[in-house]
């Protein structure tokens, strides 16, 4: 698929969920430490991260809805890390979204270097992004036409109540500050070329619920479903867009790091945990659509 000319980031979502009936987003966060046994021993740092996360794709390219590599993972091991992560999307098959997790929010002059970066040196689909200053810190992102922009709204570590909670003075009343943050993106969406989307933590379906009904076609970026222990069925039953989709829910250490233990057959156990939330997040939906 060729990105705008197709639609664009939405587009491409719309193709990967209908190739693979998948609303699972699989995290590339590599940890040298957990490596399987037969990569933990390669000194090669870029070589070992590399042959982790070409063993993900190849294991689950065919059950997931995307992709979602963490920045920090790679910038942790300087040059090597960023040659890995060069390396890793050029892995990611061209028809399943590759979403840059990097939560950057800049002004002027550098955040165009940043979105010049991710999306045309690095070629991301898409990218997290941090509202705190404002839109015209976003505009280098939000101008993309063909691209993916998820802003973070209502994060999934307990601490996120701190800011993301504070009573915000609107024209109807009193709201909190991410439920302002996802009306802006409602509003932004009208202006903007970008496909925009949200960043919503899935440890707090109750507030998913209130920004769906304020967001009601973006697409929502659902990270904690895994080892952080976010709930499928409740996140299911809230976050669904109107045609069944449109939730992205990922999952990191619960999948790629399923085969830890296992030695040479460790893809094979990455394959089934994945192929296990991706069934049980269509069972959630199975339910509801």
């Amino acid at each position: 698929m060729t990105r705008g000319s197709d639609g664009g980031f939405r587009a491409l979502l719309d193709g990967a969920h209908r190739a693979n009936e998948s609303l699972l987003c699989v995290g590339l966060d590599p940890e040298l430490s957990r490596l399987p046994e037969p990569l933990r021993s390669e000194a090669d740092v870029t070589r070992a991260i590399v042959a982790f996360n070409a063993g993900i794709i190849e294991a689950t390219s065919e059950l997931v809805y995307a992709y979602k590599p963490n920045l920090a993972f790679y910038m942790a091991h300087g040059v090597p890390g960023l040659l890995a992560l060069e390396e890793t999307r050029r892995l990611i098959p061209r028809h399943i979204p590759a979403l840059l997790d990097a939560k950057v929010g800049d002004l002027a002059n550098t955040s165009v270097a940043y979105a010049a970066g991710y999306f045309d040196a690095w070629d991301f689909d898409a990218v997290t992004v941090n509202p705190y200053m404002g839109e015209d810190s976003l505009a280098p992102y939000l101008s993309r036409g063909d691209r993916g922009i998820f802003v973070l709204c209502k994060t999934s570590n307990p601490g996120s109540g701190d800011l993301q909670d504070i009573a915000v003075h609107t024209a109807t009343g009193n709201q909190p500050l991410y439920l302002t943050v996802a009306d802006r993106v409602a509003e932004w969406t009208e202006r903007w070329p970008a496909t925009l989307g949200l960043v919503v933590g899935s440890t707090w379906p109750g507030q998913l619920a209130e920004i769906r009904e304020r967001c009601p076609v973006q697409p929502i970026l659902l990270p904690g479903i895994g080892a952080q222990g976010g709930e499928i069925a409740g996140s299911v039953q809230v976050g669904l867009d109107a045609t069944g989709s449109g939730l992205l829910l990922s999952a990191s250490r619960s999948v790629i790091f399923a085969g830890e233990h296992a030695g040479d057959d460790w893809v094979s156990e990455v394959r089934q945990a994945a192929l296990h939330l991706r069934d049980e997040i269509n069972a959630a939906r199975r339910v509801i659509v």
